[in-house]
């Protein structure tokens, strides 16, 4: 059964370790020059703080907590989608984000969920956090989820996208080796962050 949704800044300070190790690999996939997509979540944010190191990136993103880490850093440069601000995702969300998203063709894109499992793909408990996923998908060469294995198994209220619609999936060493072998059957490109 779906749980509650929790607040992001509760969120935060479930596994850190597990989200930040996740997140410093997902960073290692953008290159200097690079135009990328963060969707808004607790793993996701992390991201931005692991790209000091890089030149000349741009981001667009819906994220708050993207916008309060990339902010501190120079060579990166923000572009905010605009829209509703919802507090409990730190995020903007709604047709005017889906359009300002929609707009940017990017060669990356990173994105989170609340449960992922190969019989359900990804899922989330709220209905336009997966219209914000599903566009970035949409405008994005290569799509990246970035999840931590306690989130296996799990569901929330809404279907965002089958598993197989992901390019690759960043998680860390606590997936189960019998799921690891199911993803890896079905095709999906596991990456787990030390």
């Amino acid at each position: 059964m779906a749980s509650m949704h929790r607040l992001i800044l509760e969120r935060q300070r479930i596994f850190p370790e597990r989200k930040n190790a996740i997140a410093r690999a997902a960073a290692e996939l953008v290159q200097n020059g690079d135009v990328i997509m963060i969707e808004a979540g607790t793993t996701t944010a992390l991201i931005a703080r692991y790209l000091a190191e890089k030149q000349d990136v741009h981001i667009v993103t819906n994220s708050i907590l993207v916008f309060s880490y990339a902010r501190m850093y120079p060579n990166l440069e923000v572009t905010m989608a605009g829209g509703e601000f919802r507090r409990a995702t730190e995020s903007t969300v709604g047709p005017v984000a889906i359009e300002t998203i929609g707009r940017f063709n990017v060669r990356l894109s990173f994105v989170g969920t609340d449960g992922f499992s190969i019989e359900r793909g990804m899922t989330t408990h709220l209905i336009e956090g997966a219209e914000i996923v599903k566009t970035m998908k949409e405008r994005a060469q290569t799509t990246v989820l970035v999840a931590d294995s306690s989130k296996y198994g799990k569901y929330g209220f809404i279907n965002v996208l089958p598993l197989s619609a992901m390019d690759m999936i960043i998680t860390d060493n606590f997936l189960d080796v019998k799921v690891e072998s199911e993803l890896s059957e079905a095709g999906i490109n596991i990456i787990k962050a030390d």
